[in-house]
């Protein structure tokens, strides 16, 4: 009976030892699964988070050539506003200039028939001239002998310019009506100045073309020219006369009437 105890309880430990290792074997599989699907899910999620940083490093290169591609746009845009302003401003220069060409144009050809006028003009304008230069040298020469150097060179210098070819008529003619009008302006003014008559220095006063009368420099002979005789006669009545007018035509006193010697007047019929 103790022997057959015994191997019953064999049996039940052996039986328990079996059921024990199958437990353990369950148990052992069942941690190995949930290893495995540890490490795989592992894996997945590392794969994800490869391709998510794959996916971001994708869209900042994107992000950035499309910033690229902007900046590149404005700078083009800016550009090409820059080029169209500076057309526009080459079409608004190019009409001004074709305004100017036009207006130049216009002026060459009036230049050009002025031009051809002045050849006209030329020819009938040196006669004249020379007449002008002749009557002006008769003047002169009949005149009131006043200034008779300072005269009778302004002359000359005309004379001696008229025949140059390198002054143009025009300077010529210029100079010679301020030649006339210098002569002009002698009618209208009053002048003290020194020269000589019959050797002797004297003070000289002029009153217009009216009357040109002398005094020596000690004030002993006073006289005038008589336009009629074409002389210089003395007469000493006019000393005072000539005193105070030589202090008024060299602003030493006020402006006043002072007495000058008149050619009397021709009766006439």
């Amino acid at each position: 009976m103790a022997i057959k105890v015994n191997r019953m309880k064999v049996k039940r430990r052996s039986r328990t030892y079996h059921q024990l290792r199958v437990a353990v074997a369950c148990v052992l599989a069942a941690t190995s699964g949930l290893t495995v699907a540890a490490a795989q899910q592992t894996e997945t999620v590392s794969t994800l988070l490869d391709e998510q940083v794959k996916v971001e490093q994708a869209a900042q290169a994107s992000q950035k050539k499309i910033a690229q591609l902007d900046e590149e746009a404005s700078r083009m845009l800016a550009e090409y506003r820059q080029m169209n302003a500076e057309a526009q401003s080459l079409k608004t220069y190019n009409e001004q200039l074709a305004v100017q060409v036009a207006s130049q144009q216009s002026e060459v050809e009036a230049m050009t028939r002025q031009l051809s006028e002045i050849e006209t003009t030329s020819r009938e304008v040196q006669p004249m001239m020379q007449r002008m230069m002749a009557t002006l040298e008769q003047f002169v020469a009949l005149d009131v002998p006043f200034l008779p150097e300072e005269r009778a060179g302004r002359i000359a210098e005309l004379k001696e310019m008229m025949t140059r070819a390198d002054v143009s008529i025009s300077e010529k003619y210029r100079r010679l009506v301020e030649a006339y009008q210098i002569e002009m302006e002698y009618g209208r003014t009053i002048e003290a100045y020194q020269g000589r008559v019959d050797d002797k220095t004297v003070d000289f006063l002029r009153a217009g073309r009216v009357a040109l009368m002398y005094q020596t420099l000690d004030g002993k002979e006073t006289g005038y020219w008589d336009a009629k005789e074409r002389t210089w006669k003395i007469d000493s009545s006019y000393h005072d006369a000539m005193q105070e007018g030589l202090k008024v035509a060299k602003k030493q006193a006020a402006p006043d009437f002072i007495a000058v010697a008149v050619p009397a007047p021709k009766e006439i019929g």
